[in-house]
């Protein structure tokens, strides 16, 4: 039998870090959403008791460094399950763009494999075990809109923003969230988005309102360190986006437009810097 799971990008809608904690992670504050750029991941019982992945992209590990293959591993060792996995990756979404990709592809992996092997675990416990993995892991398991707090791992489920275009063009570099937010210090940080204003724009459907309210407090340390970035951003507002930010640690820059006689103008404009650009909806 071989069961088919889709694992979409996610967006921060906003992301403030309140401050570092003991245990050296940061306490955060995100509002995040998913988009309609997606994985797909094909998997597929084996006799054997192994993990096999495999996966069209050439640039991604497919051994126990991959966040899939984890959640495989973990997955079988929790629940001592005897059969092996072969998962086929179906890569769309860029690597180490700030869009939750790996994370989004280990949630997939949990839900197929609870699926697979009719385990019956609830979502509330793939959450639980998605923590061990990473910290957007646990949204991306149930997806949709939600305030996450605590490292990531405490969601509060909230109704999706108002419908709109995202564009999202990655530079072509890559960054890692661990130098960022080792860069940033918590004590310094200038501006802090308004998780509240987030919130009561998406309550109330008010577009504007809501890219007006767009933040992200990596951006202090991200656009310094990459002058790539605040170039794509600033071209992207050039362009006539109603809302752009960096999700995640980036580098990934999207733009949220409400009219789509826009659309076609930005992407083609961003294209000439980069040819990672994507024209997506938000996934409701």
């Amino acid at each position: 039998m071989k069961i088919f799971e889709k694992a979409p990008a996610k967006i921060n809608l906003s992301l403030d870090v309140l401050h570092k904690r003991a245990d050296g992670y940061h306490e955060v504050e995100m509002v995040m959403t998913m988009v309609d750029l997606a994985d797909r991941i094909e998997m597929q019982e084996l006799e054997r008791d192994t993990i096999i992945i495999s996966s069209q992209a050439g640039y991604i590990p497919l051994d126990e460094k991959n966040l899939a293959f984890q959640a495989a591993r973990l997955i079988k060792d929790r629940y001592d399950v005897k059969q092996g996995v072969y998962i086929h990756l179906d890569k769309q979404i860029p690597v180490a763009a700030g869009l939750a990709g790996g994370s989004s592809d280990a949630a997939a992996t949990l839900r197929g494999l609870n699926r697979l092997w009719n385990l019956n675990i609830p979502m509330e416990e793939l959450q639980v075990l998605g923590a061990e993995l990473g910290s957007d892991v646990p949204f991306c398991v149930t997806g949709g809109t939600a305030v996450a707090r605590g490292r990531g791992e405490k969601l509060e489920p909230i109704v999706s923003p108002p419908q709109c275009w995202v564009i999202l063009a990655k530079p072509p570099i890559n960054v890692s969230t661990s130098e960022i937010y080792g860069k940033l210090n918590a004590r310094n940080i200038k501006h802090h988005p308004s998780t509240d204003n987030v919130l009561s724009a998406i309550r109330h459907k008010q577009f504007d309102q809501l890219c007006g309210s767009l933040g992200n407090v990596l951006e202090e340390v991200t656009l310094d360190l990459y002058p790539e970035v605040r170039h794509l951003k600033e071209c992207m507002q050039r362009l006539g986006a109603d809302g752009v930010l960096m999700s995640g640690s980036g580098p990934t820059v999207f733009g949220l437009v409400s009219k789509e006689a826009k659309v076609a103008r930005i992407y083609n404009g961003l294209r000439g810097f980069c040819k990672d650009v994507y024209a997506v909806r938000m996934l409701t």
